[in-house]
């Protein structure tokens, strides 16, 4: 349980990253409980991106642990993956595919079958009613965005991990965002983000940041 009473959903002990040969942090350690929010600072170039991916498991760090429910990830790779999900800083929406057919096609990597009437419930909530059938290739960076969005809707995890989340949304994009994060905080759900956007949240928000130089 963390300091609040909240389950403790993820921690980190004591993590190194190093790429190129430079160092960009060690030593780092952070927990995240049920309910939190947590963003990412640094200037560019300070990690922020490899900390997510060593979150996620895209990349290993050096020395350190990541524990999901205070077991290392390693060891509950199953659970974890299937409570935790990651947006990253670039969508990956195939262009040829419709909107629908992306959202599928993002469903299967997560071995997930979702109702028809879900997806399009989903869909209307961040703004593509109307869009099934129409081709990434013809919707703006924005509006594949919002795929992504719904995508993060339709997966029902615990975690939400995400790469500046706010890249190419305008501002009812940004406030959809935010009441998104609000309404999985409120359901019990955590996130951890990084973003060079201000992010204005009606409650609490923990941060954690990164040395380096631009």
């Amino acid at each position: 349980m963390s300091e609040s009473g909240n389950l403790l959903l993820l921690e980190t002990r004591q993590l190194e990253c190093v790429r190129d040969d430079r160092l960009l942090f060690r030593d780092l350690s952070f927990t995240l409980a049920a309910g939190e929010i947590l963003q990412i600072e640094g200037a560019n170039g300070s990690g922020k991106t490899s900390l997510l991916r060593i979150l996620c498991g895209l990349r290993l760090a050096e020395a350190g642990q990541v524990l999901w429910q205070g077991e290392d990830v390693s060891e509950v790779r199953e659970d974890y993956y299937a409570n935790m999900i990651y947006i990253g800083h670039l969508p990956c929406i195939k262009g040829d595919l419709t909107t629908l057919e992306n959202i599928r096609s993002l469903l299967d990597t997560r071995s997930q079958s979702v109702p028809l009437d879900e997806i399009e419930l989903a869909l209307t909530k961040v703004g593509l009613a109307g869009f099934d059938d129409v081709v990434a290739k013809a919707l703006s960076s924005g509006q594949r965005r919002r795929i992504l969005l719904a995508f993060l809707l339709l997966s029902k995890t615990k975690l939400w991990i995400m790469d500046e989340p706010l890249t190419a949304l305008d501002v009812h994009g940004v406030a959809l965002v935010e009441s998104m994060l609000m309404e999985h905080r409120e359901a019990g759900g955590s996130a951890i983000f990084t973003t060079h956007h201000g992010m204005k949240l009606p409650c609490e928000m923990r941060s954690v940041t990164l040395g380096g130089k631009c």
